[in-house]
């Protein structure tokens, strides 16, 4: 009888790492890891947690963690783009159903602050500054964020402004507000994410004169 080929010790235990039912379950354990690992460095910081400390959440040897993800760093890139990936999805969709300019700018807003509560403290990893210090890192990071601002900065651009309107600060003024809400929101208050992002576009549309409250 022929050997059986040497199976690769940081895959499931008697299976071949090459058949079709190992590939699925490679992509779901890979899947568990970084929902653990999102986790795990958003409550307790990057540099607050350690390979060592994902594998033994997700009940893996710390070697066989480094099968899915070479570094930590990579780690946290796929993290990222996951998160950005999802809420371009959600914006992309929300905007498609616009009927206008201003319409566009409420949709993308409900979904942006909607989006970022629904992560829950996932959203102190897409923060601007969660990488400061790591400029290579930070770079790639960046490059997801960019993807992401560039479906508000079209929306901005699409709008009736009067003349000497900064349409870039008045987008970051958006985001801005936006962002900061996750740190005070409460859903005991009674009031949604709809309502809160409608009232932040309502007070910039109005505050530059497009029409009337």
């Amino acid at each position: 009888m022929a050997p059986r080929s040497a199976r690769n010790p940081q895959t499931d235990p008697g299976e071949d790492p090459d058949t079709p039912t190992a590939k699925p379950r490679r992509r779901n354990k890979r899947e568990a890891v970084l929902l653990k690992a999102a986790d795990l460095i958003a409550r307790n910081g990057f540099d607050g947690t350690s390979m060592r400390d994902i594998a033994a959440a997700v009940d893996m040897l710390p070697g066989s963690l480094y099968y899915h993800f070479p570094s930590k760093e990579d780690m946290l890139l796929a993290i990222h783009e996951r998160v950005v990936t999802d809420m371009i999805n959600r914006v992309r969709t929300a905007v498609e159903a616009a009927d206008s300019p201003w319409d566009r700018v409420e949709r993308a807003a409900v979904a942006h602050l909607e989006g970022l509560l629904e992560t829950g403290n996932l959203v102190s990893i897409i923060s601007p500054n969660f990488a400061a210090g790591r400029e290579d890192l930070n770079a790639q990071l960046k490059v997801h964020r960019n993807a992401y601002e560039a479906i508000f900065k079209d929306v901005f651009d699409a709008l009736d402004l009067p003349e000497g309107t900064h349409r870039g600060l008045l987008r970051l003024q958006l985001l801005g507000a936006l962002n900061w809400v996750p740190v005070w929101y409460s859903p005991k208050e009674g009031t949604s994410a709809q309502e809160i992002a409608k009232a932040f576009v309502a007070s910039i549309r109005f505050g530059t004169g497009n029409g009337s409250p």
